[in-house]
């Protein structure tokens, strides 16, 4: 029995994980407001009021009950909370609610009592205090359709004796408000286009990035070893060959999905604010923060000293394995796997996270990278165990693992350089310009071209007796990565890198002074002007200085001659950059009263642009591109990261002509 209900706990639990790595993709970009409320009172007495909530709700979706039927069930509740109870009024009974049958949900896999279309909840209050005029109730709920969840709250003012609730206003002085209004340029022609924004994330690509990663894991000597040892026991251990592939099967995918459990706690921040994730990464104490993290991960590859979890962890969880067997053991012996391998794993992983965070951030994208790690970490074992004989054909562990482990220290310091000039760019202190940055990588790569050919050597180096095939390979690879970033240094047309482009800072943020054949602007009110005195149209460029989508769009597509062509002669592009965080002069920042009622200190020049796109355009991912004429109509759809250059420029092409159409 007890087996049974851990087994579908278990279950569970990575049921619900699953349909939010699917389902966050169509989630997470979206603002849904499913759930309309609506409160009235009803006088009883003089001390006695009936409270009703009713909550109308969109088709398709529903919101639960205040109570469970299963307490130990993952599916949420509806929470009704009355501020202001103590001396003041007191709840007579229960908050009453719709009387509707349980049925079973799919979601959770449990029975639950939910309700769809409309939901009426009911209390009865009693005043301790006579001269009580109006309360506060606060309700929180989930609302979830068929496939996805997403959270909700609102907040009830009401008035006990039907005066006006006078809420306490947020007041923003004159010219808070004519300041917020300048940052509404009232677009128009909206209807005119279809969408064809594109979301500008290659889900593929992160998946393949964080599969490339978890097959470097594996040539690691925390996790190559384990291989042979985890199938020979799979295979041999249950006596029974089918069993054991099953279990053997049941391991990888349990691996894989505790490595995209590791995502899940990014969704619920995405979903709480879809903003949030790039304000990290463009956060200039957490990219010191990654800076100094990959320093520390790239000196643990170097064999200093070893990063581990506490030892009791893997302890306990191969105790448990072993006590429990079945399901929840093959369970536990992959999360022991998990903690064990972490001193290899997690240098990677940090980079994947840290990859991720540093580009345009979203949840979703963390959860490709770490489920293509955890497919490619958990293949072999299943794959092995299918066809034993293949084992055989594996290399024999040695000191080849630690020349791994060193190779991905060098790596790790040439990542690390990345979130160090995402912060001097962000900040512009001007000490990580691009030569400079390339000028470090190719110190690092010659530092690993000697530790490849012998010359230098780590702790856990033994004695090198020869040169083997896989150390000149590289070797030669480096080389030859090392001569391609030569230009680099220069102030030619080669020094674009295009291979690159995203990790050193832009060609622009130069120690040359480069003269800029684009008609560019960081100001839109100069933009706007250059453009009615050349009579060009606009081109807004949403964008960022730790942005790499941005920098691969300027140094690959923008570069192509029919792109940069049209660029340079038919357009005014003004940049915003979203994350600058320069103050903005005192007479410039101003309060920004949301809709919501709540109020955005506009202190940064990042503030004001992020902004001026969210109320404008209701997006805030970078690049994000828009063509304006000069009465801010647009000529096409806004567009988002393209890497193909020809829509790219058949886009720009289209904005054009309708510029000259009018």
């Amino acid at each position: 029995m007890c087996f049974n209900v851990l087994s579908m706990t278990i279950k569970k639990v990575l049921l619900f994980s699953l349909l939010v790595f699917c389902f966050s993709l169509y989630s997470f970009s979206q603002i849904l407001e499913p759930v309309k409320w609506e409160s009235d009172v009803e006088k009883l007495s003089d001390t006695e009021f009936n409270i009703t909530f009713k909550a109308t709700i969109d088709k398709g979706w529903y919101i639960y009950s205040q109570h469970k039927i299963d307490e130990d069930g993952f599916a949420p509740i509806t929470y009704f909370e009355f501020n202001g109870l103590e001396n003041n009024y007191e709840l007579k009974g229960e908050t009453s609610e719709p009387t509707v049958a349980p049925v079973y949900d799919k979601i959770f896999e449990e029975d639950v009592v939910k309700f769809k279309n409309e939901a009426v909840f009911k209390q009865t209050i009693s005043l301790i205090n006579p001269s009580l005029k109006q309360i506060e109730v606060y309700v929180e709920y989930q609302t979830c359709d068929n496939s996805k969840c997403i959270p909700g709250d609102y907040t009830f003012n009401l008035s006990l004796d039907g005066s006006v609730i006078e809420k306490e206003a947020i007041e923003i002085d004159d010219r808070s408000k004519q300041l917020s209004e300048a940052l509404d340029l009232r677009v128009t022609g909206w209807e005119k286009f279809e969408d064809q924004s594109a979301e500008g994330k290659s889900y593929i690509g992160i998946f393949l990035l964080g599969f490339l990663g978890g097959l470097i894991a594996l040539l690691t000597p925390c996790v190559f070893p384990m291989i042979p040892l985890t199938v020979s026991f799979f295979t041999k251990s249950s006596g029974d060959s089918k069993k054991g592939l099953f279990n053997s099967i049941l391991y990888g995918l349990f691996i894989f999905m505790i490595y995209v459990l590791l995502s899940i706690p990014f969704h619920v921040i995405d979903s709480l604010d879809s903003g949030i994730l790039n304000t990290i990464s463009t956060n200039v104490t957490l990219n010191i923060i990654f800076f100094i993290v990959f320093v520390v991960f790239s000196f643990s590859f170097f064999g200093y000293f070893e990063l581990t979890l506490p030892q009791s962890w893997s302890a306990a969880m191969d105790n448990k394995a072993n006590k429990i067997g079945g399901v929840i053991g093959v369970f536990f012996m992959a999360l022991t796997l998990a903690i064990v391998s972490f001193s290899c794993t997690g240098p990677i992983l940090g980079g994947l996270l840290g990859s991720t965070m540093a580009s345009d951030a979203s949840a979703m994208q963390l959860s490709m990278g770490m489920g293509g790690f955890g497919l490619a970490l958990a293949l072999p074992f299943t794959l092995f165990a299918m066809f034993p004989k293949w084992l055989n054909s594996l290399p024999k562990s040695g000191g080849w693992l630690n020349t791994v482990k060193v190779v991905l220290g060098f790596v790790e310091l040439a990542l690390a350089l990345k979130f160090l000039s995402n912060a001097d760019l962000v900040e512009h202190w001007g000490f990580l310009k691009r030569e400079i940055f390339i000028g470090i990588w190719m110190l690092l790569g010659i530092g690993l071209i000697l530790y490849l050919f012998g010359k230098i050597k780590f702790p856990h180096d033994g004695p090198l007796l020869k040169l083997g095939k896989g150390r000149i390979t590289t070797g030669i690879l480096v080389i030859a990565f090392v001569i391609y970033l030569i230009p680099g240094l220069t102030n030619t047309k080669w020094a674009n890198l295009k291979l690159l482009s995203g990790f050193p800072p832009p060609l622009s943020y130069s120690l040359y002074d480069k003269v800029e054949e684009l008609t560019i602007t960081k100001s839109f009110d100069e933009g706007l002007a250059m453009a009615k005195s050349l009579n060009k149209p606009i081109m807004i460029d949403f964008t960022g200085w730790a942005c790499v989508n941005c920098r691969k769009m300027e140094e690959q597509v923008w570069t192509e001659d029919n792109v940069k062509d049209i660029l340079v002669n038919d357009y005014v592009i003004i940049s915003l950059y979203v994350d600058d965080r320069q103050d903005l002069p005192e007479d410039e920042q101003f309060q920004y009263l949301r809709a919501n009622g709540t109020v955005k200190d506009i202190e940064t020049i990042g503030d004001k642009w992020g902004t001026l796109q969210t109320i404008n355009f209701q997006n805030n991912s970078q690049p994000f591109y828009v063509l304006l004429d000069h009465d801010m109509g647009l000529l096409n759809y806004p567009k988002g990261n393209t890497p193909d250059e020809d829509e790219y420029y058949q886009w720009l092409k289209t904005g054009l002509d309708h510029f000259k159409a009018n």
